[in-house]
């Protein structure tokens, strides 16, 4: 309890917290993203059911993890070393690390998952035809079986993203008690903007091509920082907030055409 009473008499403790919650909310957009786009993919009264649940997940391993503080951080030593010699940077330094830990291979797993899931359903977008199901097969078993498989997509997704926003939790300050409210909170906002975000989505087609390139820069990210090529997350969310204000203007632009052809119908 006095641990308690001296945190919130800390200005640095509120600092720290402020600051820890905005970066888990800006992880978790990558998260949010993800989840929207597949929920997307589900028949409608099935969709906000599979959100909640994935975002659920999401804190319910969050906090998991942040009771296994000590485990997680183990995940960062190497277990294996390829031993090649790769090419020098310009401070002739090694460009990529062959030394491979638990967190590298979770985070080289979720990339590549992350850009063929992208690159599957930038390809069912395109192709009408990929998404027809045959007439011989039981509707009601195939919307079972897609829930099911969103579910786990949304779980393996669920477990990349955790461990990454833990370990950037604890990098960040020592006390559990400040992660575990930057956590909740964080997870909170996700749901109260998941169902805004993925019917935006829902409602925008261009926006999910734009969301799905997003998910395959995300996953590339991912693969780089596997290899130890650390990539600052400032630039990806700038890229990503440019191309969303730039996506925004040509909404925009749509609806103010349409409203005037409206307009000059009437007349």
């Amino acid at each position: 309890m006095d641990s308690i009473i001296e945190l919130l008499a800390s200005p640095a403790a509120w600092a720290a917290l402020v600051t820890l919650i905005v970066m888990e909310v800006v992880l978790g957009i990558d998260n949010l993203i993800f989840i929207s786009i597949l929920s997307n993919k589900l028949p409608v009264e099935q969709r906000q059911k599979a959100r909640r649940i994935g975002i659920s997940l999401a804190l319910v391993m969050r906090l998991g993890l942040l009771t296994m503080i000590a485990w997680i951080v183990g995940l960062v030593h190497p277990v294996f070393d390829l031993g090649i010699s790769g090419p020098l940077n310009a401070h002739g330094e090694p460009a990529f690390e062959t030394a491979f830990s638990w967190r590298d291979l979770i985070l080289l797993a979720g990339g590549l998952f992350l850009m063929w899931k992208a690159t599957t359903e930038i390809h069912h977008s395109v192709d009408s035809d990929a998404n027809d199901t045959d007439d011989l097969l039981d509707k009601n078993k195939v919307l079972q079986m897609t829930f099911a498989a969103a579910i786990v997509q949304i779980l393996l997704l669920d477990i990349v993203f955790s461990i990454d926003s833990i370990l950037t939790a604890v990098g960040m300050t020592e006390h559990v008690e400040i992660m575990y409210v930057a956590v909740i909170f964080a997870v909170v906002v996700m749901l109260l903007a998941a169902d805004p975000l993925a019917e935006f989505i829902n409602r925008n087609p261009t926006v999910v091509m734009l969301a799905l390139g997003f998910l395959l820069m995300i996953g590339m990210v991912l693969i780089a920082e596997a290899f130890g090529a650390h990539v600052p997350k400032g630039y990806i969310y700038a890229a990503m907030g440019f191309s969303a204000a730039v996506e925004g203007l040509n909404i925009w632009s749509r609806r103010a055409k349409a409203k005037r052809a409206a307009d000059a119908d009437k007349h």
